[in-house]
């Protein structure tokens, strides 16, 4: 059975690794916004990065290229991509036995590259070739991860992780465009429209499901709804049903707050939702990430913080 506290820093790997992509990618829609002018994608991408900061949107007189300067190297903002991978690879460090050494050398080289001495001048010089670097790096990483790990309860923990941290953040970026306050973010322009697919890594993968044509509906649909692509909510929120139901301990409990219930019943809504059905798609993605962080408080609950009674031996 593995420590708590290697659970919880292979966890935390996999939830620091995901943030620092995304941020990545609104980042650079950022600066693509600005140049476009494009002022809804770039609403966009500031609300959803102040919404994952826990802000009250504190870039708003800030000019694009220096709140998507701020989100990639600010050190004194826990959201930001330089405090994201110095937190995932400080948790590397704590369990380097349980890593391979192909993963901690490419967590070790994307951390290297975000505090280099040249950082500044770098990003200055072509910020699209340096965030398109780090997410270069921050997938060789995951290969690493799924090539070199064993598949036991480390690797699940990580990849729980990132499963969870990519649900929590599709869900807010959604929320911004179809939730309650979406009026204030329109998404009638078909380059907006694209501009919220790649901050989700999914044009590509949307075009090939639906041609040419990007909708608002469609495009909701696809994200939350689709089974076979990697960051679509239903898909992540599916793989991580998978690993808790891998990882859960026989304790003969029908306790309805375990972890792998909750993602049991969260993933048997979305599989089972229909668009027709979902009127109201900003309840639904509010409920989304309050059921992702219920998920996480009782992954605590039962991995990290448990009771004493149940880490002995009977």
């Amino acid at each position: 059975m593995m420590l708590a506290r290697v659970a919880d820093s292979l966890y935390w790997i996999g939830r620091y690794i995901e943030r620092a992509e995304h941020h990545c990618r609104l980042a650079d829609v950022m600066l693509t916004a600005a140049l476009d002018q494009n002022d809804a994608a770039l609403e966009v991408a500031r609300r959803s990065a102040w919404l994952e900061a826990d802000a009250a949107e504190p870039w708003s007189e800030e000019s694009a290229p220096s709140a998507a300067h701020g989100l990639v190297l600010d050190r004194q903002r826990q959201a930001s991509i330089v405090s994201s991978l110095s937190r995932a690879r400080e948790n590397a460090r704590q369990v380097r036995d349980h890593i391979t050494t192909e993963t901690w050398e490419r967590l070790n080289l994307v951390y290297l590259r975000v505090i280099s001495p040249n950082v500044e001048r770098a990003f200055a010089r072509s910020p699209a070739a340096f965030l398109q670097a780090i997410i270069a790096d921050l997938h060789l990483f995951k290969g690493a991860v799924d090539a070199t790990m064993s598949h036991g309860e480390g690797w699940r923990f990580l990849l729980l992780g990132v499963y969870l941290e990519r649900a929590q953040l599709l869900a807010r970026l959604l929320n911004v465009c179809f939730g309650e306050r979406s009026e204030a973010t329109p998404l009638d322009d078909p380059m907006t429209q694209m501009l919220v697919l790649r901050m989700a890594c999914a044009l590509e993968p949307y075009l090939r499901v639906y041609t040419a044509e990007i909708e608002p509906r469609s495009l909701l649909e696809f994200l939350l709804f689709d089974e076979e692509f990697p960051r679509s909510i239903r898909f992540s929120t599916q793989r991580m049903e998978d690993h808790l139901t891998l990882l859960s301990r026989p304790t003969g409990s029908n306790d309805r707050s375990r972890p792998e219930r909750l993602a049991a019943r969260l993933s048997g809504r979305l599989q089972f939702a229909d668009m027709d059905e979902t009127l109201a798609p900003g309840a639904l993605l509010a409920s989304v990430a309050h059921e992702c962080s219920a998920i996480h408080d009782a992954i605590y609950e039962t991995y990290v913080r448990y009771p004493l009674e149940q880490r002995l031996p009977v």
